[in-house]
C-alpha cells in the first residue's frame, strides 16, 4: 500500500493491493478502481480492478492450505481469530475512520461497527469448544454410528457496502474457526475495510492462504468465485437481485449457498404502546446509517387511535436531525454513492406524484455544504395504500413511509403483504397480541418493544426473498460445518 498526492494537494490517495496467498499483489489486471468519500466525492484510495485470474489464484491458495488448516485443533484456529480481534481493538480508531471515509456513516456509528467486528470474531473464537457431533447405537452388533461436523472446505464471502468491516468479520470468524479457508470480496464501493482486516491478519501471523481478500467487479470476480469448482460454500450479504444471480451461478455445481438479502421491515405501533419509546425506536431503526440497514424500519403502521400524537412527536424529531461531515458525529451522514441517492430521490418523487403527503424532508440536498456528496434529507411520507411502491420496494435510505391502520388485524395483514421476510417491529403491551404476531408474522427476526440491533448470540435469518440460511449464534456457526456419518464396526 503506497501513498501519492492527488489533484487536490490537501488530499492523499492510498493505493491498496489485494491479499492472496499471504502476499500483497496488484493482480493480473493493470487497471485500478477508485474509492470515493460519499460525503464529498473526493477520491481518496484506489484498489486493483481484479480479474478472473486473481479470483482463481485466491481460490487455489485457499484450497491448497485448507486440509492443513482443518487438521489444527479448533482452539488453535480460534487463537488466530482471537489475536485478529485484539489487533482490531488496538486499531479501532483508525479502522473506524476508514469505514467513515469509504461508507459515509457518522464516526460514532463507525466505531460501533468496529466494536461489532470485534464481537463477531470473539464469539466465533469462543465457539471452538462447541463443535459437537453425535454417537448413536447401530442396528447391528458391535457397531456404532458417528455423526461428525466437519468444514466444507473453501468458503467464498461476498459482503455488502453498508457494514464493510462487520460483515466481513461475520463471515471470516466462523468460517476459519470451523476449519474452512476463505476468500472475501467486498463491494466495489467499500473494498477497503476487508483489506485492512487482512493486513491485521497478516500481522498476527495467520498462515498464508487461509484468508484471501480480492477486489473487483461482482459480475466478473464475484461470478468467477461463485462458479469455480474450487469453492465449496458461498455466503453472501447483499440485494435480492444479486442473491438471485449468485444462487443461479452456484446451481450448476450444486454449491451450498447462504444468502442474507434485503428487507422491508414493518414497524407496527398499536394503541397501547409506549409512544415515547416507540418514537425513539422508530427514529433509530429508520435513520441509523442513513437508513442503510437490511433490518431497518422500512414502513410504519400506526393504529388510528395513536397515529396523530405519534406523528407529531416523530416528525418533530425528524425535522431536528443534523446532517454534516460524518467525522463530526452528526445524526446522519450521506448515502453511499450516486446511484443509491438517485434511487431514493426517484422513489420519493414517484410517491409524491402518486399522492403521498410529505410530512418532513422530501428532497435531495445539492447546495451549500451539500453541493458535493450524496445527501438526502430525513423524510417522512404519509401514504394511503399498502400497494404503494414505497410500501413494497426496499428503500434502503432515510425515508419513512407511514400508514394509519384501523385494527391489529389490519396491521398484521399489511405487514405480511410483502415478498420480504427479514425483520419486523411491534410496540404493544398486550401479550396476546405479541404471541399472535410471533406466530403469524412471516419474518425471521422480530423486535418487540425495542429498536433494531441483533445480538451475536441470536440468529439473524431471513424468510422468503430475504434469504437462505442465516448468521450469528450457535445456529449461524453451525452453518459453516457439514455433517459426515461414519459406521464403525469392530
Amino acid at each position: 500500500m503506497t501513498t501519492s498526492i492527488a489533484a487536490n494537494p490537501a488530499e492523499a490517495v492510498t493505493h491498496y493491493q489485494m491479499y492472496i496467498d499471504g502476499a500483497w499483489t496488484d493482480g493480473r489486471n493493470p487497471a485500478r478502481s477508485e474509492v470515493e468519500n460519499p460525503a464529498n466525492e473526493v477520491v481518496f484510495a484506489t484498489v486493483p480492478a481484479g480479474s478472473i485470474e486473481d479470483a482463481v489464484a485466491a481460490l487455489e491458495a485457499a484450497k491448497r492450505v485448507q486440509p492443513a488448516w482443518a487438521a489444527l485443533p479448533p482452539i488453535v484456529r480460534a487463537g488466530y481469530v482471537s489475536d485478529l480481534a485484539s489487533a482490531i481493538r488496538r486499531d479501532k480508531d483508525r479502522l473506524a475512520r476508514t469505514v467513515v471515509l469509504e461508507q459515509g456513516k457518522p464516526l460514532n456509528q463507525a466505531e460501533g461497527e468496529i466494536d461489532a467486528t470485534i464481537t463477531f470474531l470473539t464469539f466465533a473464537a469462543e465457539s471452538a469448544r462447541r463443535i459437537e457431533g453425535d454417537i448413536m447405537p447401530s442396528d447391528f452388533q458391535n457397531e456404532e454410528v458417528w455423526i461428525r461436523r466437519v468444514p466444507f472446505g473453501v468458503v467464498v464471502g461476498l459482503t455488502a457496502w453498508n457494514y464493510p468491516a462487520a460483515l466481513a468479520a461475520r463471515k471470516i470468524g466462523p468460517a476459519l474457526v470451523a476449519g474452512n479457508t476463505i476468500v472475501v470480496k467486498g463491494h466495489e464501493s467499500t473494498p477497503l475495510s476487508a483489506l485492512e482486516i487482512a493486513r491485521l491478519a497478516h500481522e498476527v501471523g495467520l498462515p498464508k492462504g487461509v484468508l484471501n481478500v480480492v477486489t473487483g467487479d461482482g459480475r466478473t470476480v464475484g461470478d468467477a468465485l461463485v462458479r469455480s469448482r474450487l469453492s465449496d460454500m458461498i455466503t453472501m450479504t447483499g440485494s435480492v437481485r444479486a442473491g438471485r444471480e449468485i444462487y443461479a451461478a452456484g446451481a450448476h455445481e450444486l454449491k451450498v449457498v447462504r444468502l442474507e438479502l434485503g428487507g422491508k421491515a414493518p414497524f407496527i405501533v398499536l394503541d397501547d404502546a409506549d409512544l415515547d419509546a416507540a418514537v425513539e425506536a422508530a427514529i433509530v431503526s429508520r435513520f441509523t446509517n442513513c437508513g442503510q440497514i437490511c433490518t431497518c424500519n422500512e414502513r410504519m403502521y400506526l393504529h388510528r387511535n395513536i397515529a396523530e400524537p405519534f406523528l407529531d412527536r416523530f416528525v418533530s424529531r425528524v425535522k431536528t436531525m443534523r446532517l454534516a461531515d460524518p467525522m463530526t458525529n452528526p445524526d446522519m451522514g450521506p448515502k453511499v454513492n450516486r446511484p443509491e441517492v438517485e434511487k431514493v430521490e426517484e422513489m420519493v418523487n414517484q410517491a409524491i406524484a402518486s399522492g403521498a403527503e410529505v410530512l418532513a424532508g422530501g428532497h435531495r440536498l445539492k447546495d451549500g455544504e451539500f453541493a458535493r456528496g450524496h445527501w438526502f434529507e430525513p423524510t417522512v411520507l404519509r401514504v394511503d395504500s399498502n400497494r404503494a411502491n414505497v410500501m413494497q420496494r426496499e428503500i434502503f435510505g432515510p425515508v419513512a413511509p407511514v400508514m394509519t391502520v384501523d385494527s391489529f388485524e389490519q396491521a398484521l395483514s399489511f405487514a405480511n403483504d410483502t415478498s420480504y421476510g427479514l425483520s419486523a417491529y411491534v410496540y404493544t403491551h398486550d401479550l396476546r397480541r405479541v404471541m399472535r404476531l410471533s406466530r403469524e408474522l412471516s419474518f425471521g427476526e422480530l423486535y418487540v418493544n425495542r429498536p433494531c440491533g441483533e445480538l451475536v448470540q441470536g440468529f439473524h435469518t431471513g424468510w422468503k426473498h430475504s434469504g437462505l440460511g442465516g448468521e450469528d449464534g450457535k445456529y449461524g456457526f453451525d452453518g459453516y460445518l457439514r455433517k459426515q456419518t461414519t459406521y464403525v464396526r469392530w
